[in-house]
């Protein structure tokens, strides 16, 4: 069941039955490799201290577990956020909680450079999100409803800060869409 304020930013007056406009959810095409990736990470580490705990005849349930622990924090630490969009929201959900924002409704945007880029937005009710923006770049479905979002809050000039780093992002995914054109066109 749909709550139409909430996800797609309609009036609470809209159809019920969906016909007021809202598209479905655009999500991360990506997330089943990265989550995959983690677990290979993570499975091969454990066989590999395993494997050097039997080589060694230190094998002991306690190092067992202790190794199994260790494997287990290192597939959390590179679990990917699921990052969906809808009509008028952002959503990143991690293993414990969601947060989302309503894109038509951001007040500022903000990329934060260091080991890895994140992109932290912020909109007028409290909400917060924060996502790597290869995630977009990678995914125009996902840009296209958060785009459309942010310009309408531009437009409605709640968003103060921000719109150089969406015109970055936009110019990113502009130019690997015409990448993978050409690319799938031989003209490459």
């Amino acid at each position: 069941m749909r709550h139409h304020d909430k996800e797609c930013g309609e009036p609470p007056d809209a159809p019920a039955d969906g016909s007021g406009g809202c598209d479905e959810a655009a999500n991360d095409v990506e997330r089943r490799r990265e989550l995959w990736a983690a677990a290979r990470c993570a499975g091969v580490l454990l066989a590999l201290l395993l494997l050097v705990d039997w080589g060694s005849g230190r094998t002991t349930p306690w190092r067992s577990a202790l190794w199994l622990a260790l494997t287990g924090l290192l597939f959390v630490l590179l679990h990917p956020a699921r990052v969906s969009a809808g009509g008028n929201w952002l959503a990143s959900r991690g293993l414990l909680r969601e947060h989302r924002v309503r894109t038509d409704r951001l007040v500022s945007v903000r990329v934060h450079d260091g080991v890895s880029q994140r992109l932290l937005l912020r909109d007028a009710l409290g909400g917060r999100v924060e996502i790597d923006p290869e995630v977009l770049v990678r995914n125009p479905q996902l840009w296209a409803r958060v785009d459309a979002g942010a310009r309408k809050a531009a437009a409605d000039g709640s968003l103060l800060c921000g719109t150089t780093a969406l015109r970055r992002i936009a110019l990113r995914v502009d130019r690997e869409t015409a990448h993978a054109v050409f690319k799938a066109s031989g003209l490459e």
